[in-house]
């Protein structure tokens, strides 16, 4: 794959690594952006990844914007040999699946919906081939996803379902977007799910919501003492359907300061994934699981 570059006004330089998403452009972008960031280049202020390009934000009085334009060419040259292999985690994330809350919000937004007379989950099990919301259930939080971008609003992830193409479940966007969506809902739009991190307008279908949280700019849940932001790009993430009582006995826990969620140090390796996508993601839920 080729990147395409285009300046945005004076101080930014977008890079678009593929037009589709895909963990090799993924992994492409990674590797040019940690070049980046190594290189500590004298006026390079930001870097900003996202799902299948990034943008670099500079100071045209410290470096010229054909002089960055062509260094950041030259690392894209160098990524022919980037590795593939990345030390990352895998994070287990409760989901309360068709809760009450998303339910009473999705259900005033009808009208905005393609189809008035389903809940989004049935309209995505439907369209999606599914013979019923609990087998769309099974297939969503059978496999992981892996954070390929974090951002839009502070500590969003984006979720790219680690399965074969055909596999991989798409979903429109609401026709028009919503001016509610509650804190913590997992939504899916396209083939990205995502997780709100604050409450706000959506567009994304809601499919459940999640007790645990994952942006705390105070920095008073236990987990987040140290950066506010739970996320980062190259996570992997397995949801976990629950029931209300469990859902019920983890928001009482994060409260009390004594939710941690499971997580597990793992490496992933691209070539051995494409090689063998489910027996890799056998292994990535063997090392979750272990004690």
């Amino acid at each position: 794959m080729s990147c395409r570059y285009t300046f945005g006004g004076d101080e930014h330089l977008f890079v678009e690594v593929d037009e589709a998403m895909s963990l090799e452009a993924f992994f492409v972008s990674l590797a040019i952006t940690n070049a980046v960031r190594e290189a500590r280049i004298i006026g390079v202020t930001e870097i900003c990844p996202a799902n299948a390009s990034f943008q670099i934000k500079f100071d045209p009085d410290l470096i010229h914007p054909d002089r960055l334009l062509g260094t950041i060419k030259e690392m894209e040259a160098g990524t022919g040999m980037a590795e593939s292999k990345l030390d990352t985690r895998i994070i287990e994330i409760p989901v309360l699946y068709q809760d009450p809350w998303t339910t009473e919000t999705l259900m005033r937004f009808r009208e905005r919906h393609q189809d008035p007379n389903s809940t989004d989950i049935e309209f995505a099990a439907r369209i999606n081939g599914y013979d019923s919301v609990e087998s769309f259930i099974r297939a969503h939080s059978g496999a992981p996803w892996f954070v390929s971008m974090v951002g839009f609003v502070s500590g969003l992830p984006f979720l790219f379902q680690m399965v074969d193409r055909k596999r991989q479940i798409e979903v429109p966007k609401y026709l028009r977007p919503r001016t509610d969506t509650p804190k913590l809902t997992v939504g899916y739009g396209g083939c990205f799910s995502c997780i709100y991190s604050v409450r706000g307008a959506g567009g994304y279908q809601m499919f459940g919501i999640t007790p645990m949280p994952i942006y705390d700019p105070e920095q008073k849940v236990s987990y987040l003492r140290d950066f506010m932001v739970f996320f980062r790009p190259g996570d992997i993430v397995k949801w976990k359907p629950i029931g209300r009582e469990e859902y019920d006995a983890a928001v009482a826990e994060v409260e009390a300061g004594g939710f941690e969620p499971r997580i597990r140090d793992v490496t992933f390796d691209l070539a051995a994934f494409n090689a063998d996508i489910d027996g890799t993601n056998a292994q990535l839920m063997e090392a979750l699981n272990a004690n």
